[in-house]
Parts: C-alpha cells; structure tokens; sequence
C-alpha cells in the first residue's frame, strides 16, 4: 500500500471554533512524519481523529486503507497513540505498568512475555523498572511511555510531542529508539512536535499548518532551499509571519 495515512479535506469544528479547516494530508509507509505549527494551530486535533479518539465534522481520514470512521476498532488494533499529556499509574511499577498494557495486545504469554522484554529494552530504565513510576522523573516517565507505544510494533505509532519537556539526552534516546523502530519493524510514525530541530533531524517529511490548514510542505531540505532559511526553526517563523 502505498499511503499509510489519507486526510481528505478534514474539517472540525467545536461550537464557534474552526480548529481544522479542510485539512489534506499524506503519509507515506514506513516513514517519520512530522505535523508541526504554532500553539492552537491543529497539529492534536488532528492527531486525535487520526488516532479515532474524535471524529471530524467534514472530511475523510484512512489509515491503511481503514475508514477511522467506519473501521474504527480496526484502526485501533493496528495503531498506537501517545498523547503529550499521557501518564503512568503512579502506584504500578514500571515492569507492573508494561505487563498491565501489554495485556492488550498480546495474544498469548509468549507474546506478552516478548512484548514485556521488548519494551524494557526500548525505555533503557533497567533496574528503575523495579520501582513505582511516582519515583520517576518526568524524562524516565516518557522514555517509559515511549516503550509502551512501541512495544506491540504498530503499523502506525502516533506520538504527540514524544520529547516534551526532556533534557538533551533523554531526547536523543528517544528519537534514536523511534529511528530504530522504523528501520528495523518497518513502523510508520507520525509526530508531532515543537522542537524545530528534532523534527528537521528525524523526519522524513514535514507539513506545517495554521489556522487548521497546511501552509508549507516538503522535507526539511525543500523547506529550507524554498523559504531560505538556514534551519527548519526559520522557516517555521517564515511561514507563520505569512500566513
């Protein structure tokens, strides 16, 4: 299949506020996706009906051909979702809090048992995995939630802000082990972000919107030699101030 994910003039409104306004995207499979734009552009909002946790007013979105709509549960089953806001059950453990979400994707307990294991590795928390995640620091919670995401090897794993908030090394870890994922398990990743230079780092292609519309799309080479900008950062601030 040669389209992973297919917005078609999406449009949502909540009572007078237009936060997506004929929203049309691609995205290749097996490729890393960045969705970027200012504060109240539309990048979660859109995340969201992609992900079949809303349903958008006008428009069609397909996952691998999957209607979000009409084959939402099938959607579901081949996708993984990580919101910014996204938390661990504070009294679990780290190995406790993987074992509990990998109950609902494993088939049996091998594939639970190899699911577990693989998680460990992606979140590189090794012995911390022992303890609550109440005693995690907020870059231990990520790297946690990350491996949750990507543990059950999803078709599409969808990540909002996967780095928010965490210091350089953490950050690193991150992109690195969603690379890898992608690399290795053929996952395709939409992202979204607000770290111009992670996403001029890691995506293969980029589309930028505003007022729920695309304005500027490409990768961050094209973006940069068409808005002349010397990093992904400046034409952002291009682009925005345009439109």
């Amino acid at each position: 299949m040669s389209v992973a994910v297919e917005v078609s003039e999406v449009t949502k409104v909540f009572g007078n506020i237009r936060a997506l306004d004929g929203l049309c995207l691609e995205v290749k499979p097996k490729e890393i996706f960045g969705l970027i734009g200012p504060n109240g552009a539309g990048k979660t909002t859109a995340l969201r009906i992609i992900s079949t946790l809303l349903l958008p007013t006008y428009g069609m979105v397909r996952v691998f051909g999957l209607d979000t709509v009409k084959n939402a549960d099938a959607v579901r089953s081949i996708i993984s979702y990580l919101p910014e806001e996204a938390g661990a059950y504070r009294y679990l453990s780290g190995w406790e809090y993987l074992e509990f979400m990998a109950k609902f994707y494993a088939k049996n307990n091998d594939e639970l048992r190899e699911m577990i294991r693989e998680a460990a590795i992606i979140s590189g928390l090794g012995e911390r995995l022992k303890d609550k995640t109440s005693a995690y620091s907020k870059g231990m919670k990520r790297r946690l939630l990350v491996a949750r995401a990507l543990m059950s090897k999803p078709k599409l794993a969808i990540l909002d802000e996967p780095t928010s908030g965490l210091d350089v090394i953490h950050s690193y870890h991150i992109r690195e082990i969603i690379k890898k994922y992608v690399r290795e398990h053929g996952v395709t990743v939409l992202l979204s972000s607000h770290n111009m230079l992670e996403v001029e780092h890691i995506c293969d292609r980029v589309v930028l919107i505003n007022k729920g519309r695309v304005v500027a799309e490409g990768t961050p080479q094209e973006l940069k030699e068409k808005f002349e900008g010397e990093n992904l950062e400046e034409v952002f601030a291009k682009v925005v101030k345009l439109a």
